[in-house]
């Protein structure tokens, strides 16, 4: 008779125990180089600077207020219009004068003795009327109104009337009230100079 060896069975227990224990061991590998991928990701983002928004350039912000301030507090812009002028003897007794499409107004008292006066609406993109005789002073404030039909506004800015020299700068500007619906604006002239309608911050 031929002996036969024969593998002892094997206990389920103990291979369902061999089993989960390479299990487990295989789940700590793949814990391990995870983490070690982790820290390997980390000291590689501590070399880098962290992205951030863009800054504006200083000197760009600077032009841009420059623009700004200089578009508040400059001229209106309009539809150039041909050249007007006008003039009239005006007294005691007052009068007006329509330069194209502005007038002037003198009211009684405001002039001692007659006056020949000269208004001058030049052509360009300005509404500006130059007023003569230079230096004229009236007791009593003439009114103004120019028009700004055609020009360019600024949102929440009304427009308002500018004492201006030869060069069309603006030296100040007078008591004023814009009227939207006419598209004019009227201040109080007490004097003689060129005036203009203008944005004032």
């Amino acid at each position: 008779m031929v002996a036969h060896w024969a593998r002892p069975p094997s206990d389920p227990g103990r291979d369902r125990t061999r089993g989960c224990g390479m299990g487990t061991s295989l789940k700590h590998r793949a814990r391990r180089m995870a983490g070690m991928v982790v820290m390997v990701a980390v000291v590689a983002s501590c070399g880098r600077e962290s992205p951030v928004a863009p800054q504006a350039s200083v000197g760009g912000v600077g032009e841009s207020s420059k623009l700004l301030g200089g578009l508040l507090d400059g001229l209106v812009s309009c539809a150039p219009l041909p050249q007007s002028q006008a003039g009239a003897w005006i007294g005691a007794n007052g009068g007006t004068l329509q330069i194209g499409p502005h007038t002037f107004t003198v009211p009684a008292g405001a002039l001692s003795h007659p006056v020949f006066i000269t208004g001058v609406a030049p052509t360009g993109s300005a509404r500006e009327v130059e007023f003569s005789p230079q230096g004229l002073r009236f007791a009593v404030p003439a009114s103004l109104t120019l028009s700004f039909a055609h020009c360019s506004l600024l949102v929440h800015l009304l427009p308002q009337i500018a004492y201006v020299d030869d060069s069309q700068d603006i030296l100040s500007f007078i008591p004023s009230l814009a009227d939207l619906l006419s598209q004019t604006v009227t201040g109080q002239v007490s004097h003689f100079s060129g005036y203009a309608v203008a944005f004032r911050r």
